[in-house]
């Protein structure tokens, strides 16, 4: 990908479309094109949901995978910043939930492990429904655990995006902001762009948890 893409993932029902629209208008401008998936190019599981009237099929669910993926690598082509709003790694975990399939996590891991930062949107918005994508606010938290145990497997560092109306979309900002503008690499002549990241809170040490800032990894 030529990009900087912006992976954001998380439950159903957290705000991830409202936060990618909101970091599209904010990050927007004359020196820098930016994409939203799928305010410019349409999020396929919804596009699949909306022409057939249902849910995948657990043999359908690589597809959603391999096009959401492309989409993004499309989009990625022709932009400076590209902000996805759910990817594949999405797929593979509804597909874990739904059907007990696990096949799919190798490849999606792969797959979102190129994005630049991944944004994880907590749990602390009221569920919402929305038509057929949307399964009930009881299978938030197993999402999200296993969301950020793929994560882990993927050896993918990331925020946890949390708040309410503009301070959320101000947190996520600040991590955007921080990522394309990390401190220079210890090492001489390291490109900006070849800095790996970790979440490290500054209250207690540890990388997993929720108060976290940006720091390089050394």
């Amino acid at each position: 990908m030529s990009a900087f893409v912006i992976a954001i993932v998380g439950a159903e029902s957290t705000g991830k479309t409202a936060l990618a629209a909101a970091l599209q208008a904010a990050l927007a401008g004359p020196q820098r094109s930016v994409a939203s998936v799928p305010a410019v190019i349409p999020e396929y599981l919804r596009e699949f949901c909306d022409a057939h009237g249902r849910t995948p099929l657990q043999h359908e669910q690589a597809l959603i995978a391999t096009e959401q993926t492309r989409r993004i690598a499309a989009a990625a082509s022709t932009h400076d910043i590209v902000i996805a709003d759910t990817t594949a790694l999405m797929t593979a975990v509804y597909s874990d939930i739904v059907f007990g399939d696990t096949s799919l996590y190798l490849t999606c891991e792969a797959a979102h492990a190129r994005c630049q930062l991944t944004l994880l949107t907590a749990l602390d918005l009221p569920w919402q429904a929305d038509g057929l994508q949307r399964d009930g606010p009881h299978v938030r938290e197993p999402v999200d655990a296993l969301v950020r145990a793929a994560l882990g497997r993927a050896g993918v560092g990331y925020a946890v995006v949390s708040g309410q109306g503009a301070a959320r979309a101000a947190a996520a900002l600040a991590s955007v902001q921080r990522a394309l503008d990390p401190p220079q690499a210890d090492q001489p002549g390291s490109a900006r762009s070849k800095v790996k990241w970790q979440w490290h809170c500054d209250r207690c040490g540890e990388s997993g948890c929720e108060r976290h800032a940006l720091l390089p990894r050394g």
